[in-house]
């Protein structure tokens, strides 16, 4: 017997938690003040589910200083963030924020790539299936091969490399809908992965999309993640200027003023 047709079509899909006070607005973005483990918990539980019922794939964007600058200045991108379900804190300045504004707090960073490696094992266990969308053909590869590694039994449903012409990207969605994995990582960098996930989520058979940047470049070490002191002092954009100064250097040196002005600017909600 299918798992579909044991769970039956008409099952409800089951609540997810949704603690008092779960969103906090910083810096004019609705942020989920879910903790990381929280929100590794609800993926893991929620996605095989809706993927099964056949329902709308949950839509999972991130939060970060850049993200905070480009919602404000690039109305594309912000009309898609707005479509986002659950917008979680990949920077540490959001989690900061929330507690020095009032309100709601935020329970703790929920990094991108803390959630993606902390979330292999338990997925593994659970037979929820992953989907690596992004990057180029050699680090995609070599991503889905060290997570087979780090976590084995891990159902990788598929993946694709983020390069592709727009008349391909039907064969993409049609190759994606084979795989029907629970969970689709996008990463193609902002604004492109949202503007694909708002565009394609309704054609789309995955429980949930969640959009992760250069997540697979740090798996495969291509990008090196900065010393836990410094991600827990909120500093980690500082080391990754640092190594990667020709590509990152600009870009934070403009956002993280424009982002802690708005922090400020809608300090009062």
């Amino acid at each position: 017997m299918s798992a579909e047709h044991a769970l039956g079509r008409d099952l409800p899909l089951p609540p997810a938690p949704r603690p008092e006070g779960e969103i906090a607005h910083v810096g004019g973005v609705p942020v989920s003040t879910l903790s990381l483990q929280a929100l590794i918990d609800r993926m893991l539980a929620e996605a095989p589910v809706r993927r099964m019922l056949g329902q709308r794939a949950l839509l999972v964007f991130d939060c970060n200083g850049q993200g905070l600058s480009m919602n404000a200045t690039d109305p594309a991108f912000a009309r898609d963030l707005a479509q986002a379900d659950l917008i979680h804190a990949d920077g540490q300045v959001i989690v900061m924020a929330s507690r020095w504004l009032g309100g709601p707090v935020i329970v703790d960073r929920s990094s991108t790539t803390d959630m993606f490696t902390d979330s292999l094992k338990p997925a593994a266990r659970a037979g929820v299936s992953y989907y690596l969308l992004g990057a180029d053909e050699g680090v995609n590869a070599a991503c889905a091969r060290k997570i087979l590694e780090m976590a084995p039994g891990l159902k990788v449903a598929g993946r694709r490399n983020g390069f592709w012409r727009p008349e391909e990207e039907d064969a993409i969605i049609d190759a994606i809908n084979a795989a029907a994995p629970d969970v689709l990582w996008v990463g193609t960098g902002k604004p492109r992965e949202q503007a694909f996930c708002v565009r394609n989520r309704d054609r789309i058979k995955a429980g949930w999309i969640v959009s992760c940047g250069g997540l697979f470049n740090y798996i495969t070490g291509d990008y090196p993640r900065a010393p836990l002191w410094m991600q827990k002092a909120g500093l980690e954009w500082l080391h990754r200027m640092a190594t990667r100064p020709r590509q990152l250097a600009w870009r934070y040196i403009t956002t993280n003023p424009h982002a802690l002005w708005l922090i400020w600017k809608h300090r009062h909600g």
